[in-house]
């Protein structure tokens, strides 16, 4: 997977939130295999424990995605970005403008004000957005290269609310890396993700609440892995109605 110029050799990214343990986390990181870690600034700025996390990501040796989680408006998002970029030393930032606080929507206007804004001030901005067509128009003329829709509200579990908004983007924009970000529950909405032709899933809650963290971290990239596989090999149309799979030639003729 190619995102703003660099290739990524996992499609599942994770985040470092919720895990019982440091120490769980660290090897549900090596279970699934993820490439990338997404992080928030409070996290690492909450003092020494904030540091011995720091170094703790840096070990796994993965690539990290500071987020804008928890902020509200485009103001609030663009200055955490920019703090983040200090601390992190990285122009990547998934970017969050929450809208509603029952259900975790970005505030899509406010999102592209803010895409708007970093990218300008060049950062590389991976945008958490709905499946809404104009918004993902409109971010990525702000220059935002990846898209990252919501599968359903964060932290929910539920999957693919959307299925057939999700595919319609896909067929939009062919050539944009796409990730379903939020919302995803077990494997199997991983696969369906990649199945339509997604790019990466970014997930936390699911494995990090699980009962087994790094065992569900492991089959979220087993599922990861068959559902791309899946998505090459050309899946059948779906149809209404039964078709033999065996063929009628050669069966008894009987007069």
């Amino acid at each position: 997977m190619q995102v703003y110029g660099e290739t990524l050799q996992s499609r599942l990214m994770l985040g470092t939130a919720q895990y019982p343990s440091p120490a769980v986390l660290q090897a549900a990181f090596e279970a699934s295999g993820a490439g990338v870690a997404t992080v928030s600034l409070r996290r690492e700025s909450a003092g020494g424990d904030g540091q011995a996390f720091w170094s703790m990501i840096r070990a796994l040796g993965v690539r990290v995605l500071p987020n804008t989680a928890g902020c509200h408006t485009a103001r609030e998002a663009v200055t955490t970005a920019r703090m983040a970029r200090e601390v992190f030393g990285t122009p990547w930032v998934k970017l969050e403008v929450i809208g509603h606080n029952d259900t975790l929507q970005p505030d899509v206007f406010g999102l592209v004000e803010a895409a708007t804004e970093l990218c300008r001030d060049g950062f590389q901005v991976f945008p958490y957005c709905t499946e809404d067509l104009i918004v993902a128009e409109r971010l990525l003329a702000a220059g935002c290269e990846v898209l990252m829709p919501w599968g359903a509200p964060i932290g929910s579990g539920r999957g693919l609310n959307n299925r057939h908004g999700l595919r319609r983007m896909r067929h939009e924009f062919p050539d944009t890396p796409l990730v379903v970000d939020a919302g995803l529950g077990v494997p199997s909405h991983a696969a369906a993700a990649l199945e339509l032709g997604y790019d990466a899933v970014l997930l936390n809650t699911a494995v990090a609440r699980a009962g087994d963290p790094v065992a569900m971290a492991r089959a979220f990239a087993l599922a990861v892995e068959a559902g791309r596989s899946a998505y090459e090999a050309t899946p059948i149309d779906a149809s209404d109605v039964g078709s033999a799979s065996t063929p009628v030639i050669g069966k008894a003729f009987l007069p």
